[in-house]
């Protein structure tokens, strides 16, 4: 197969020399379909979690600690923008330019998570719209998305000097080449793990103020005075949420509540037991401000493997740095893990879940990339490479309950025959 090359335009694309047309003729661009379907897998992913998470709780997410299918969503899309970023700016003109364009794309970003995850659609199967202004949820992943892509898209546009397309082929070329990225990245970390560590959190209170809880209107004291803790109620990353966003605009079913502390029904929702904690009435923000700032590391560690998709040229070479460091990072994370040094924690966003995730992230594009940019089996992809050039509008409808809504939707002799119905009984066997 002829030698595969990355295109400086706006969009994604990849030039591929055709050996059979005459020299006379310009080069056909592509898109780079790797990166298309791995975008297509990741919203695939998210669906299948989101609508049977439920009911299967080993693909949901962890309670807490741990790290299950649904966990590796976020930092994948996170990752996937950040390789994204150098395709698309590289042949912008002009810094000014670029800036609008970042600005632009974060604000639609934002506006498309405000309106799908703030509640105003809270519940499109009942046709029922609208949020009050006082419970609007502020955060979400669409929103986390937008901030990573802001900041990391920044630090490319302001951070890097006149750079050439052709650089030594060395394992640390491309770290040297951008070693502001990586100063950024190490002052992200330590920002955040110092104050993950070293914030007091206060004993704290709340009142229930969702309706539909049985607890609707209890107050709730919890006892903390500590600094420095990873569970549940006296970390750092809730209690920031809770001063600057307010208690009554975070996520009010973290997946906390499915924990054994909580209900008898674990790794299932359910009751709370009659001797459950405080803490597993209360909201919590999976996409906060603290855990957002740690969520940046995964979009530079993208922004890193597409600057050797763009800088590096042969696939051995490109294949070499993302394998290596996809083994490197995963084997970092899970040590930490299992050490007990920090553990693995999505909705903390802990050091050791963005090394897991991202080691992860770097070796399923790494084989995505064999199979359809080196073997050519893009046919294989197609719908997945569909979906991820349309995954905004995939997402939407996700979101909205469409698909799931159309699967469940057909059924035989009684609306409860469906095709997930069915699946449940299985499941139950």
């Amino acid at each position: 197969m002829a030698e595969i090359k990355v295109d400086p335009v706006d969009n994604h694309t990849m030039v591929i020399p055709e050996t059979e047309i005459s020299a006379q003729k310009p080069h056909r661009t592509l898109r780079v379909a790797s990166l298309d379907i791995f975008r297509g897998l990741t919203v695939a992913l998210m669906i299948l979690v989101d609508d049977a998470g439920g009911e299967w709780p080993m693909i949901g997410h962890a309670p807490w600690h741990g790290c299950n299918l649904a966990d590796f969503v976020m930092p994948f899309f996170l990752f996937i923008v950040g390789m994204a970023i150098p395709l698309a700016l590289k042949r912008i003109p002009s810094k000014g330019k670029a800036v609008k364009k970042v600005v632009f794309r974060t604000l639609k970003l934002l506006f498309w998570g405000l309106l799908l995850q703030g509640g105003f659609s809270h519940a499109p199967d009942k046709l029922t719209y609208g949020v009050d202004m006082q419970m609007i949820r502020f955060c979400g992943i669409l929103q986390r998305i937008a901030f990573a892509y802001l900041v990391v898209a920044l630090a490319e546009i302001f951070l890097k000097d006149a750079q050439s397309n052709d650089i030594a082929a060395g394992y640390c070329s491309v770290f040297r080449l951008y070693c502001w990225h990586w100063l950024l990245g190490a002052c992200i970390l330590i920002l955040y793990l110092a104050m993950l560590y070293g914030i007091y959190v206060p004993d704290w209170q709340f009142a229930v103020h969702d309706k539909e809880s049985a607890d609707y209107g209890r107050v709730f004291t919890v006892d903390c005075n500590v600094r420095g803790k990873l569970n549940p109620p006296c970390n750092a990353v809730g209690y920031i949420d809770r001063e600057i966003l307010g208690i009554n605009h975070m996520y009010l079913k973290p997946a906390w509540r499915r924990a054994k502390a909580c209900t008898e029904n674990s790794p299932y929702e359910g009751p709370f037991k009659n001797d459950a904690p405080s803490w597993c009435h209360v909201p919590f923000e999976p996409e906060g401000i603290l855990s957002s700032i740690s969520a940046v590391l995964s979009t530079i560690i993208g922004v890193h493997f597409g600057h050797v998709l763009v800088h590096l040229k042969g696939h051995s070479k490109r294949l070499k740095q993302w394998i290596m460091m996809g083994f490197a990072l995963l084997i970092l994370g899970i040590v930490l893990h299992f050490t007990h040094a920090i553990p693995l924690n999505k909705q903390l966003y802990t050091f050791s879940y963005v090394c897991v995730t991202s080691g992860a992230a770097a070796l399923v594009f790494s084989a995505i990339y064999i199979l359809v940019d080196i073997w050519g089996l893009k046919y294989m992809f197609v719908p997945l490479k569909w979906i991820g050039m349309n995954a905004m509008l995939v997402y939407v409808m996700a979101a909205e309950g469409i698909f799931a809504g159309f699967i469940n939707g057909w059924y035989y002799e009684d609306p409860h025959n469906t095709l997930v119905g069915f699946s449940l009984e299985l499941n139950r066997l």
